[in-house]
């Protein structure tokens, strides 16, 4: 008895046994933590299987939805083609590029078609131009044939009395010169 009095009272004895106790305690404190992080991990786990899971069934659902829109009918409405449904087809998708170089090809030959009726319309106001300068040439030509008319000429030299011309009273003659 003497040396469980000597150990009670000892103030070393104590320490240990509270060390002890608080390792004890310690330990029991992250097991507990260990339980509560590999629930935690369980849990997450699970709700990423179950994540997967959905993602997987609406993966399915959307091939299956695809693959019914995909298939021809040969009902082709007019609601189908207003909707724009028509272009999920699986034909429409595999002729893609064509659609493309048909689309560029109809803006070329309509950018062409109407560059060539501006042509046109420019060929059409020269046209006309040429016309107008035609008949202002015709009529200038036709007005100075009239003024260089015989009888023009001799009524505007009556008119002009300052004018030393006259009109020849005898008929001209030729003159013969002797060959030397």
């Amino acid at each position: 008895m003497d040396e469980v009095k000597e150990i009670d009272n000892n103030p070393s004895a104590e320490t240990i046994w509270d060390n002890k106790a608080e390792q004890e305690l310690q330990a029991e404190r992250e097991a507990k933590e260990l339980e509560a992080l590999e629930a935690a991990a369980q849990r997450e786990e699970e709700e990423r299987q179950k994540a997967e899971q959905t993602a997987s069934s609406i993966k399915e659902a959307l091939k299956e939805r695809a693959k019914e829109e995909d298939s021809t009918s040969p009902n082709l409405s007019l609601k189908k083609i207003i909707g724009g449904d028509f272009l999920t087809a699986e034909l429409v998708r595999s002729q893609l590029w064509l659609i493309v170089i048909i689309v560029f090809f109809i803006i070329i030959y309509i950018a062409n078609r109407y560059s060539c009726q501006q042509d046109l319309i420019e060929i059409d106001k020269l046209q006309t131009v040429l016309k107008d300068a035609k008949y202002r040439a015709l009529t200038s030509s036709s007005q100075l044939t009239e003024k260089c008319r015989e009888s023009k000429v001799l009524e505007m030299l009556a008119n002009n009395k300052d004018s030393v011309l006259h009109i020849a009273s005898q008929p001209p003659f030729i003159v013969e010169l002797p060959d030397e």
